[in-house]
C-alpha cells in the first residue's frame, strides 16, 4: 500500500547543510518551566552557581530562555561532518509489511562508532570544557550510549574522563566497557565504594543494582572534589535538548525537501534529550498555530516517569546533591528494576518536556519490554537495521500508530527518532530470543518510596 511519490528511501542532506546554529525551543514557550531551585535556600538558582558542577558555557546555556538560535562554533562543526548530516530514511519495507496506508519515515542517529544520538550534545560538552581550560571530566552512563559518545570525543579533544556507570548495565554489556576503554576513559560500575555517595548508597540499599541518580551522585561528587574538574550530562538538562535540536532541524528540512511534514513525532524518553531535539522545530510550529501534530513520548512501564510519575520539585541524583528540579518523577529514591535491558532508567524527566506534558502538548506511553523486543525484531528483520532497546519503544508506537492507519484508512505521515543501534545490547536480545525476558512493572508501593522521599518545597 506504500505510496513512493518519488521519495528516495534514504534522504542525505549535503554536507553545507549541517545546522548551523542550535534551536532554543525555550524561547518560544507561552510559558516558561519552574526555576531550578538552589537546594540550600530554596530560592531560584544563579547561573554563576552552576559553576562548581559546569563549565560556564554550558552554564549559561541552560539558563538561557531567551535566544531563539545559538551559534555553532566552527571547532564543533568540524567533528559533526564525520557523521552529520544524518540519514533520514523512509521506511518502506516496513509499511509494506504492516499493510499500512500510513507514510513512515525515521532519523536515524545511529551511524557513527559511538553508536546513537549521544554524541551530539558529548562533543559541545567536551569542546567548552577544553576551551575554559578544564583538565578532566566526569560522568554517569546507563545502557553505555552516553558514557561512549563522550569517551570518543575526550580521546578527539585529549580529555581525561571517568565514567561511572549503573552496576546492572556494567555486568550485561561488557563491549560497551570495553569500547569506553579502547577511547581512553576510565569506567567504574556505580555505586561504588570509591566515593561517600557510593558508600552511602549501599549502605542504604545492600546490593543494589544502582540507577542514573545513583551513578549521578557519584561522577558530581568526584567531579567537585577534584581540581579543575568539571561534570557533564548526558540527558534531562536544557543545555542536551539544545544540542539535540539538529536531530529535529535536520529531520524538518530533509522531509521539507519531498513536500512532507509529520501528522506525528514519536521517540522514546528517558530524561528527554533525543525526544526534545527530535521534536523541537516541529514543537515551535505547533505553537505558532501552524500545525496541529502530535507528540508521543514513549517510555519503559518498569520507569515510567512520564505516565505515573508526579509533577514536583525533586533532586536530580539518589545522593540529593544537584539542585531541584521541577519535573515528572518518580522520586530521586526510586531504584528501577535491573532487568530492564535498555537505558531509559531515569528517574525524572526534563523539565521542559514535563510542562508540556501536563499541559496536554506532549502525550506519553509506556511500554513493556517484551512487547518493545518483539517489535524490535519485527522492525530487523524487514528493514535490516538492528535497532537499540532504547530506540525500539519508539519503534512499537509508531507500529501501533500505522496498525490505526491500516484500520481507517488514513495515509498519515508518522516520523520517529530512530536513536542508535542495538549491536551492543545483544544480551538483551539474547534474552528476548531465548525466553527468558521478563516486564517488570512497578506496583503503587514501589513507586510510593520514591514520592515518599520527594523534598518539601
Amino acid at each position: 500500500m506504500s505510496n513512493h511519490k518519488n521519495v528516495p528511501y534514504r534522504i542525505y542532506l549535503p554536507e553545507h547543510r549541517i545546522p548551523k546554529q542550535w534551536y532554543n525551543i525555550r524561547a518560544d514557550l507561552k510559558e516558561q518551566p519552574a526555576p531550578m531551585l538552589n537546594p540550600g535556600t530554596l530560592q531560584p538558582l544563579k547561573e554563576e552557581e552552576l559553576y562548581p558542577v559546569f563549565c560556564e558555557k554550558l552554564a549559561k546555556q541552560e539558563m538561557n530562555d531567551t535566544d531563539r538560535y545559538i551559534d555553532i562554533p566552527q571547532g564543533i562543526l568540524d567533528f559533526y561532518r564525520m557523521y552529520r548530516p544524518s540519514p533520514l530514511i523512509r521506511a518502506y519495507c516496513l509499511e509494506q509489511e504492516l499493510d499500512t496506508p500510513a507514510k513512515i519515515y525515521y532519523k536515524f542517529e545511529g551511524n557513527n562508532t559511538s553508536g546513537s544520538h549521544k554524541l551530539n550534545s558529548a562533543i559541545p560538552q567536551v569542546y567548552f570544557a577544553k576551551e575554559q581550560g578544564i583538565t578532566a571530566l566526569t560522568t554517569e552512563t546507563g545502557a553505555g550510549q552516553w558514557g561512549t559518545a563522550l569517551a570518543m570525543a575526550c580521546a578527539y579533544y585529549h580529555m581525561p574522563l571517568t565514567v561511572y556507570m549503573v552496576k546492572t548495565s556494567y555486568q550485561q554489556k561488557p563491549y560497551r566497557k570495553n569500547i569506553i576503554e579502547t577511547f581512553g576513559a576510565k569506567i567504574i560500575p556505580s555505586p561504588s565504594d570509591t566515593t561517600n555517595a557510593g558508600r552511602a548508597i549501599l549502605e542504604r540499599f545492600p546490593g543494589t543494582g544502582g540507577s542514573l541518580g545513583c551513578a549521578i551522585s557519584e561522577a558530581v561528587e568526584t567531579a567537585v572534589t577534584t581540581p579543575n574538574t568539571r561534570y557533564v550530562l548526558g540527558s534531562v538538562l536544557n543545555h542536551v535538548l539544545l544540542h539535540q535540536s539538529v536531530v529535529g532541524l535536520e529531520a524538518k528540512e530533509a522531509m521539507e525537501m519531498y513536500g512532507e511534514y509529520p501528522d506525528m513525532v514519536i521517540g522514546c524518553a528517558g530524561g528527554g534529550s533525543n525526544f526534545g531535539g527530535l521534536i523541537a522545530p516541529f514543537l515551535r510550529d505547533r505553537i505558532e498555530g501552524k500545525r496541529d501534530t502530535r507528540f508521543i513520548a514513549v517510555e519503559p512501564a518498569s520507569c515510567p516517569s512520564f505516565t505515573r510519575g508526579r509533577y514536583a520539585y525533586d533532586f536530580g541524583d539518589t545522593g540529593k546533591m544537584t539542585p531541584l528540579i521541577k519535573m515528572c518523577t518518580l522520586g530521586s529514591d526510586f531504584l528501577p528494576s535491573p532487568n530492564h535491558a535498555g537505558g531509559l532508567r531515569y528517574h525524572g524527566m526534563n523539565s521542559v518536556l514535563s510542562k508540556l506534558h501536563v499541559d496536554g502538548i506532549v502525550e506519553a506511553e509506556a511500554v513493556e519490554q517484551t512487547a518493545v523486543f518483539e517489535t524490535a525484531v519485527r522492525f530487523s528483520r524487514c528493514e535490516g537495521l538492528l535497532p537499540a532497546p532504547e530506540s525500539s519503544h519508539a519503534i512499537y508506537t509508531a507500529v501501533q500508530e500505522a496498525l490505526k492507519c491500516k484500520e481507517t484508512g488514513e495515509e498519515k505521515t508518522i516520523l520517529f527518532g530512530l536513536t542508535g543501534t542495538g549491536y551492543f545490547d545483544m544480551a538483551a536480545y539474547d534474552a528476548y530470543l531465548s525466553g527468558k525476558m521478563t516486564d517488570y512493572i512497578p506496583t503503587e508501593e514501589d513507586l510510593q518510596k520514591g514520592f515518599d522521599g520527594l523534598p518539601v518545597v
